[in-house]
């Protein structure tokens, strides 16, 4: 074995030589992972820290007993991935659980609207705005399952071109714009306007919208659903599921440079951009690893994981159907907050994303007790402490929530860089959502780079973030065209 291998990875090897490795955890990377072994091919993922998963890792953040969610909580583009489905992971563990409802907004007064599962339903409790949400959301939502293959992949020529045209073109529209075109109630804009927030975008930006519908349409085909015991067993059941074809996981290897790397017909990276050109910086034409470190990343995320004695008491009980709360007030309210980051400002009453995923799932804590956390968006690398602006906010909506707190987890954008570093200043959804980026991310190159045979399967490329493993799907289908067997060559060593 050649003696340029770091000693640790040297030790670790069954082999001298792979089809594929892996570098990278994540979903997307073991979604990679799982193509390239499930076609009988020598396979390999080689992951920094001790734990697999990259944020699909739950932990003990809190107090004994208390699971919490690293990054991710409640996870509606796993189940419409298509990929995912394909796979068996039920047979690996793996139990998903749904709420009554996706998504709930809390209003001042002590109402809420919902995103229940059901499109008449939610609907329904729209008024005048009924008819407009069946003919908005609800046409695409009827159409989720000829949309999906097309939305979760690169931009091309869709299979369902009348379906998709009904959800491109307002995509492409900025949230603020969409919400006022199509709705004339507070209630109706602010519901659109908190699934729109999860694009990390100004709601005043073109595509804007995209997000808006995607996340609202998938919860009334699929749901909004968590993970029994926490979001490490989606990760658990990938690797499982991986091994039972034969490929094989490192954990604890810090891969600095490629040449620490074994012989591989491909190497796929699931990393960010910059950590990639990091890796094969005299490999890579100077030119191109410029465009990497180049890449833009989003606002950062501020992080806080709540051990709770009691679910959060919100004045609008129907919140508790929901695993995910929307805190953030009127569309108004929300376009203002999630404008902040991107002037480098702290919104004084921002956006917060609440998950509360012990309403539906008490494995994740003592009896009687509960997990949440709640995040908002800052100007990446941001050091200004949120706690007390994202508390006071719950607050507004759940009187009491702070005599609820027996601890708190406090996690700011140097933080979740430093436990991952492929989530730049604190950006969680592997790169800025604007809507060229998002197109032609990280280049125009995609998935591909100037050194045959190494690529990128990361949030960094299409279709972008969440845990749904189709960047890395639809890399690994790419990287291995034609591809029948490995040879074990050096082809990117």
């Amino acid at each position: 074995m050649p003696a340029r291998w770091s000693e640790q990875l040297d030790s670790a090897l069954v082999r001298s030589a792979y089809d594929v490795v892996v570098i990278g955890s994540g979903p997307n990377g073991l979604a990679a992972a799982n193509v390239a072994a499930r076609r009988g091919l020598s396979t390999i993922v080689i992951e920094a820290r001790d734990t697999i998963g990259g944020g699909l890792r739950s932990a003990e953040l809190t107090l004994p007993g208390f699971v919490h969610d690293i990054c991710s909580s409640v996870h509606p583009m796993a189940v419409a991935s298509p990929f995912f489905r394909e796979l068996p992971l039920g047979e690996h563990g793996l139990e998903w659980i749904t709420p009554k409802a996706a998504a709930a907004h809390p209003l001042d007064g002590g109402e809420a609207v919902m995103v229940y599962n059901d499109i008449d339903r939610t609907a329904a409790a729209l008024g005048v705005d009924q008819r407009r949400y069946q003919r908005a959301i609800g046409a695409i939502a009827r159409d989720w399952l000829l949309l999906e293959r097309d939305i979760l992949a690169p931009i091309g020529f869709p299979s369902h071109p009348l379906s998709f045209a009904r959800f491109g073109l307002p995509a492409l529209l900025p949230a603020q714009l969409y919400s006022r075109l199509t709705f004339s109630t507070a209630r109706a804009r602010a519901l659109f306007a908190g699934c729109a927030a999860h694009s990390v975008l100004p709601l005043s930006a073109p595509g804007s919208t995209a997000v808006g519908l995607v996340l609202a349409s998938v919860g009334h085909a699929h749901g909004w659903p968590v993970a029994r015991g926490g979001s490490q067993s989606i990760a658990d059941a990938l690797v499982a599921n991986l091994r039972a074809h034969g490929g094989e996981i490192i954990t604890g290897v810090n891969v600095e440079r490629h040449d620490q790397l074994p012989k591989a017909e491909v190497v796929l990276f699931d990393t960010s951009p910059r950590a990639m050109a990091k890796i094969m910086r005299d490999r890579f034409p100077s030119g191109f690893s410029g465009k990497l470190n180049r890449y833009s990343y989003g606002p950062g995320a501020f992080k806080v994981d709540w051990a709770l004695s009691a679910p959060i008491p919100w004045q609008a009980r129907e919140c508790g159907d929901a695993a995910t709360v929307h805190v953030g007030g009127t569309l108004e309210e929300i376009a203002v907050a999630e404008c902040a980051p991107w002037r480098g400002e702290c919104a004084e009453r921002p956006f917060v994303l609440v998950t509360q995923p012990t309403v539906v799932d008490g494995s994740r804590a003592p009896a009687g007790k509960h997990t949440a956390w709640g995040y908002c968006h800052v100007p990446n690398g941001s050091t200004m402490d949120m706690t007390e602006r994202i508390e006071a906010q719950i607050e507004r909506f759940a009187p009491g929530f702070r005599d609820t707190i027996l601890a708190r987890s406090v996690r700011s954008p140097s933080t979740i860089e430093r436990e991952n570093e492929n989530l730049v200043g604190g950006d969680v959804g592997g790169g800025s959502n604007e809507l060229v980026n998002l197109i032609f991310r990280p280049t125009w190159r995609r998935y591909a780079t100037p050194v045959r045979g190494v690529w990128l399967c990361s949030a960094a490329t299409p279709p972008g973030g969440g845990v749904h493993g189709m960047c890395g799907y639809h890399a690994a289908m790419t990287a291995l065209a034609g591809d029948s067997h490995g040879s074990n060559g050096n082809r990117a060593s």
